[in-house]
């Protein structure tokens, strides 16, 4: 068996038009590919035993208030040889931290193609010489953040996590309205 045809992906992603973009190109490339929608279908294929996927590409945000940090961690505890990819249109330092620690190998923003992923699957280590920033970060990214932080640790519910923000519910789904958050 040659090493492409070895290379089994699974697709963590709700949005099924881009999901199948994605595994199309993927499938393009020599690998074999499965997408599934949610934590609970991730929990079914692992548990039917059918498809081990050597990679995996995870939504972080995923329908009805999933984390793709659950799915990564359930990933991860599967098979710790797995190589994930955390794919996100919600980026912040907490999430990426986290996604690290819970087993992914790297954290990608949207948008990113194929080749950014590929290339992510790749990189087995961190790079010292990549670029420190030199623009200083304004208080709406700091506030960004930090929501997302709570936001992250609550498991997306709004509610908790406006209760630990010290803010009214309606007030924290204006700002995730504003930030274009699901």
């Amino acid at each position: 068996m040659t090493e492409a045809s070895a290379r089994k992906l699974l697709l963590i992603e709700d949005d099924a038009s881009f999901a199948r973009t994605l595994a199309r190109s993927f499938e393009r490339r020599g690998y074999e590919v499965r997408t599934v929608p949610s934590l609970e279908a991730l929990q079914a294929m692992l548990a039917d035993d059918a498809f081990s996927p050597t990679h995996a590409v995870v939504d972080l945000k995923l329908a009805g208030g999933s984390s793709g940090l659950t799915c990564v961690k359930a990933l991860h505890a599967h098979d710790p040889n797995i190589v994930i990819v955390v794919l996100t249109g919600y980026a912040s330092i907490a999430t990426a931290v986290e996604a690290i620690k819970l087993g992914a190998r790297h954290y990608l923003a949207k948008p990113s193609n194929t080749d950014d992923i590929e290339a992510a699957f790749a990189r087995e280590q961190g790079d010292p010489d990549a670029a420190l920033g030199s623009r200083q970060t304004s208080i709406k990214t700091l506030e960004w953040e930090h929501i997302h932080e709570v936001l992250a640790a609550t498991g997306f519910n709004i509610s908790e996590a406006a209760r630990q923000l010290g803010m009214h519910r309606r007030t924290l789904a204006r700002k995730l309205e504003k930030r274009h958050v699901k």
